[in-house]
């Protein structure tokens, strides 16, 4: 099982960088660079001489060959290609030493299944064009993705507390965090996608408001297309106002929940350097939140955003791990 934890860890953190870059790739506006999935302009790279170029224009007419753009969404789909078969390889594996493992077998045969899902979505992101609520659930299955593999290595090679006797009720605290992250994740990720990032670019008010106006109705209507409402009418700043403001409330929320839960584990001193990473990637987080707004959301900012979300993804779910007996 030596090169299973290997292939396991590595996967860790190929996808943690798929995750990273796959954020990159929206804020940088090169989801749509290649027209088509899973290849390019119909290549598996990037058109670069004048002819393929030329033959690119003439099977898409509507789509320009922007070169910068679509290689970025190419190396992303190059890194997600990778760990998807490493996926694969676990999965496979994991059937066949089921007896040796250190999780229930179903658990990596949902991540295939979870994988199989995500190319999908990714699919569905270029064809739909965008559409908000597939490009949030494709941010959703990444995470979980990053979670469930963080969760089978920290199993396999992690220190588990078998003797380590925590109240119910905290234990229950530190499962229910993981619910509270993803629904702050799929807040972010409708946010990001929606463009409503800079809708208030002043804290904590909103154009100098605690409550600006908000149309929460089209704000989180699924079943649309990017900017417009379901309706097919523009997307109002009013409803992109509503998007940013329940992130906030959310990333508040979250805040203060983790900083209580994080005081109740300096009892437990096997947890006081998880414990400790947690505050400081939470305070990380929401100083770099606030910072994309008041600096009108610099690139590098918010995909550091992105990263320390997938942070507290993989701190939260090695907590849960470690107070998890075998």
């Amino acid at each position: 099982m030596v090169w299973y934890k290997k292939i396991v860890l590595v996967s860790v953190i190929l996808t943690l960088c798929v995750v990273v870059f796959g954020a990159y790739v929206r804020l940088t506006d090169a989801g749509l660079g290649c027209p088509d999935w899973p290849g390019c302009y119909g290549t598996l790279t990037v058109p670069q001489s004048i002819e393929a170029i030329t033959k690119a224009q003439q099977i898409y007419p509507d789509s320009p060959v922007e070169s910068t753009k679509a290689w970025i969404e190419m190396i992303h789909r190059y890194l997600a290609g990778i760990l998807g078969v490493l996926i694969l390889i676990i999965g496979f594996t994991s059937y066949k030493k089921r007896d040796e493992l250190a999780v229930p077998v179903a658990l990596p045969i949902f991540l295939v299944l979870l994988l199989l899902m995500q190319a999908a979505l990714g699919m569905w992101t270029v064809t739909m064009l965008l559409q908000p609520a597939i490009v949030t659930m494709h941010l959703l299955g990444g995470m979980t993705i990053l979670g469930i593999l963080t969760y089978i290595a920290h199993r396999h090679v992690g220190s588990i507390n078998q003797s380590l006797l925590i109240n119910p009720g905290l234990i229950f605290a530190i499962r229910f965090s993981l619910v509270l992250l993803f629904l702050q994740i799929m807040l972010g990720g409708w946010t990001s996608t929606n463009y409503a990032a800079l809708a208030c670019t002043d804290y904590p008010t909103c154009h100098g408001s605690m409550v600006p106006s908000m149309d929460f109705k089209n704000a989180f209507s699924i079943f649309r297309e990017l900017g417009f409402t379901a309706s097919g009418e523009s997307l109002s700043l009013e409803a992109l106002h509503a998007i940013q403001w329940v992130h906030r409330v959310g990333a508040i929320i979250l805040s203060v929940y983790l900083v209580i839960m994080a005081i109740s584990l300096n009892a437990y001193p096997n947890l006081r350097f998880y414990k400790n990473l947690l505050l400081v990637v939470l305070a990380f987080q929401f100083v770099i939140g606030v910072a994309n707004l008041l600096l009108h959301l610099p690139l590098a900012l918010a995909t550091a955003h992105n990263l320390g979300a997938a942070f507290l993804v993989i701190i939260l779910v090695i907590i849960n791990s470690r107070v998890t007996p075998r």
